[in-house]
């Protein structure tokens, strides 16, 4: 049962109806994902404030986001303060949740709705890369007529929900294509291999963390990507340099061998670097 959910950092909290004291003396009877947001369902119990119907408390880790279990947390509420610490969600046995986020950038995200799709992210997701309604002609039909470049299109969770920048490099490593390849242009059976690669590289990517603690997942998923994040070294497949393309907010990593027939792709940054 819930004792009490507290807000750390104000700027976390992006809904007020109903309120977070809804929860005080709710269950948790579920959990569920939406792309890359976590959903703990509750329903009300002795005692509960919410009316009835379940409430879904809804959280995006962004990029430097933690859940952490904890097996005792104080009887206090938590009071704002410039530390790590974002939201708590307290149960009536004195463990419960703490939701973390290390940097300046804060973006954190909670949500408590009565149904998921009252928050704006999860209402514009794409389809989910391992349901199993997402099948080759799904997939083939997000690509067909896009003439935007492939990387863009695995990023883009309105598009597919949920692989996000890491392993949209690993699943275009794994199918030796380009980042720069317009997605409209792919054969049927590119797409076909395309489908096989992405379901096959998340799912190796959950089983591989399955089991393990917080502590560890962050050198687990390094130390499983291929050539996200290394540029400058090796290629694990062929042995050439991985190489790097900026943005404003991002950057992708990946093997000239492998992917563009041994051809640097344009990177605007060491253009201007090398004027």
């Amino acid at each position: 049962m819930i004792d009490r959910a507290d807000v750390a950092e104000f700027s976390v909290l992006k809904t007020y109806q109903p309120p977070l004291s809804a929860l005080t003396g709710s269950v948790v009877t579920g959990t569920g994902r939406y792309g890359k947001f976590l959903d703990l369902i509750t329903e009300p119990g002795a005692g509960s404030e919410a009316g009835p119907g379940k409430l879904h408390l809804i959280t995006h880790l962004a990029r430097a986001g933690w859940v952490r279990w904890r097996d005792s947390l104080p009887d206090q509420p938590t009071r704002p303060g410039k530390g790590p610490l974002a939201f708590r969600l307290r149960f009536a046995d004195g463990a419960g949740l703490d939701l973390t986020e290390a940097g300046t950038r804060k973006r954190l995200a909670v949500y408590l709705v009565t149904d998921p799709a009252q928050v704006p992210g999860i209402a514009s997701l794409g389809p989910d890369p391992l349901a199993p309604e997402f099948t080759v002609e799904v997939l083939a039909g997000l690509l067909a007529g896009r003439r935007t470049q492939i990387k863009g299109v695995l990023r883009d969770q309105k598009i597919i929900a949920g692989i996000g920048n890491a392993y949209s490099d690993e699943v275009l490593h794994a199918a030796r294509m380009s980042p720069f390849r317009l997605a409209a242009s792919l054969s049927e059976p590119e797409v076909a291999d395309l489908h096989a690669v992405i379901v096959g590289t998340l799912r190796s990517a959950v089983d591989r963390s399955a089991g393990l603690s917080a502590a560890d997942l962050k050198a687990e998923k390094k130390s499983g990507l291929a050539v996200h994040g290394r540029a400058g070294q090796t290629c694990p497949v062929c042995g050439d340099v991985i190489r790097e393309v900026s943005f404003a907010d991002s950057a992708l990593q990946y093997c000239p061998t492998c992917q563009t027939d041994g051809k640097p792709l344009a990177d605007r940054r060491m253009s201007r670097l090398l004027k």
